[in-house]
């Protein structure tokens, strides 16, 4: 393995998740693993009576709320969280304050601080943080993704702005004051009694490479979190924090760090705002591993939940690390899509855990998927409140792509063609290619059905001519059903040669009236005339000069 490469699952590469970003991803992952295993998918609204009593943060468009169903039962799931899962143990993760007092409870370690209301003073607060050793942290209770936290408070000034800004720029009311734990942050998920993943949460930085400025490497960095499926929408935007940490740091934009020099450009780790997920789950150590359990056993009804860990390298506790906060509806796409290390199958450990009867199924070499927006299309206009996606075939596919030429682009031709391969309980697509051809792809798994539709493909009755096949074996993932793609046809490809050769008309008109200008600059600049007045314009431009 590549140190400096991220392996993610083979069954979820880009292309099959490139609809599915941010909080989706986490929901598809999960519900594709369950789909996969033959249990029967339905996603839903937040309007659907079955989740009326799941407590539900936030704004939560289509493509969150889900179910899995088994012969024997259903469950219900918000992205990655199941309905084992209580309401109360939701509550509890999501309010940092009622976190540190039940973990505190278990003798989970945690940093020193408190929580305050939205009623309490900004005075109150102020003079708590006085009992505390600086330096120090300051969040809401209840925000997300990072959203608020200001962290490595230096003193008392520096609180004072901290207060102002989340308390009242961005109205955050409710906060929790704590000592700042200096140490590696990581993110730790964990069903029951058992680790699943770990991985590294670094914040956002650059290597120099004695070349680029930190402009030119952020820029050169977001080019490469563009191909990772999670970390596309996780880009470093440049910001005012961004700006004052490096000029902290004694760095601007246009400073050319030092070849291999990593240089940090926020204190906060999230994913979110930049930070790089590292897979740890290997050499995370046992004692970190044991503190992330525990945390999860110490609230009631909490069943699996992401862990945030600190270590503790300036032991404000007495303890190798400590729980910063619960996350019960964790999002997993860091270590689905590591920047370096080994994805971890936390969607198949959900499953195991909500079916253990499906755990013998193994959907790692499946090239099956469904397409999300056209599956959440009519919950997205409000045509239905629930839907529910079409089995997926069990077993390995036998895939075929068939590339075809003659009079073959004719759309009837390509319905036939779908009606022929739904006949046959086959997956795939036809679309047409440039000129007289099309490119067919099947896959079922029946090796005869798939191996004859080559012949079936000749059979249609009407205005089509089939004059070659190519025959080849596919192995790239396919969506559920058939589908008619249109990428562009044959009247279309003649408007572009049309357009192509206008504009080449218009270049060899514009080259044209250039050479004549400067055939007759070049005319006017040998002129006798334009020779002999070289004084006169001389001197009527030291003039100008002069009066300006």
């Amino acid at each position: 393995m590549n140190e400096n490469t991220g392996i993610s699952l083979p069954q979820l590469p880009n292309d099959i998740v490139k609809n599915a970003r941010k909080t989706r991803l986490d929901a598809f992952a999960v519900a594709l693993e369950g789909w996969r295993r033959g249990l029967k998918l339905k996603w839903y609204t937040k309007d659907s009576e079955h989740f009326k009593d799941m407590v539900i943060f936030g704004v939560n468009p289509p493509g969150r709320l889900f179910s899995l169903s088994s012969e024997e039962r259903t469950h219900y799931f918000f992205r990655t969280r199941g309905d084992k899962v209580t309401n109360k143990a939701v509550e509890l993760g999501s309010e940092k304050d009622d976190t540190k007092v039940w973990l505190e409870k278990a003798g989970v370690p945690v940093p020193k601080g408190k929580g305050f209301s939205s009623e309490t003073t900004d005075e109150e607060i102020i003079n708590y943080s006085k009992t505390l050793d600086f330096p120090l942290v300051l969040k809401p209770t209840n925000a997300s993704l990072g959203n608020g936290v200001v962290t490595n408070i230096k003193n008392h000034k520096e609180f004072l702005k901290a207060v102002r800004y989340v308390r009242h720029d961005l109205g955050y009311g409710e906060v929790v004051v704590e000592q700042y734990v200096k140490g590696e942050e990581y993110r730790v998920y964990v069903i029951e009694d058992k680790v699943i993943a770990a991985y590294n949460r670094v914040p956002a930085n650059i290597i120099g490479d004695g070349t680029h400025t930190i402009e030119e490497l952020i820029e050169l960095k977001n080019n490469e979190r563009k191909k990772n499926a999670r970390l596309n929408s996780c880009l470093i935007h440049m910001d005012i924090e961004i700006l004052e940490f490096i000029e902290s740091v004694g760095y601007k934009l246009d400073s050319v760090p030092k070849k291999g020099e990593q240089i940090f450009l926020r204190q906060k780790t999230n994913v979110s705002s930049g930070g790089d997920p590292i897979d740890v789950t290997d050499s995370l150590p046992e004692e970190f591993k044991k503190i992330a359990i525990n945390a999860i056993k110490a609230i009631p009804g909490l069943y699996h939940a992401g862990v945030d860990i600190i270590v503790n390298e300036n032991k404000v506790v007495d303890a190798p690390a400590v729980v910063i906060e619960l996350n019960p509806t964790a999002q997993i796409g860091g270590i689905l899509y590591p920047l370096k290390g080994k994805a971890r199958n936390i969607p198949a450990a959900i499953i195991d855990y909500y079916f253990p009867e499906t755990k013998g199924i193994d959907t790692s070499k499946s090239k099956i998927y469904f397409d999300l927006p056209t599956v959440l299309e009519p919950l997205e206009n409000r045509s239905a409140l629930e839907v529910e996606v079409s089995p997926a075939p069990l077993g390995e596919l036998v895939m075929k792509r068939f590339v075809v030429s003659g009079m073959v682009q004719r759309h009837s031709y390509h319905r036939w063609l779908k009606k022929q391969a739904l006949d046959r309980n086959l997956h795939g697509y036809v679309k047409n290619m440039v000129f007289d051809e099309i490119e067919i792809v099947v896959a079922g798994n029946s090796k005869s059905d798939v191996q004859d539709f080559k012949g079936v493909i000749k059979q249609y009755p009407q205005n089509s001519k089939v004059q070659n096949i190519i025959e080849e074996d596919f192995s790239e993932p396919v969506t559920i059903g058939f589908e008619i793609a249109e990428v562009y046809n044959t009247s279309n490809l003649k408007s572009v040669q049309y357009a192509l050769r206008k504009m080449e008309k218009n270049l060899k008109h514009m080259t044209k009236q250039q050479k004549r200008l400067e055939k007759d600059n070049q005319h006017i600049l040998n002129s006798t005339s334009w020779k002999f007045t070289v004084p006169i314009r001389k001197f009527g431009q030291l003039v100008k000069r002069n009066r300006s």
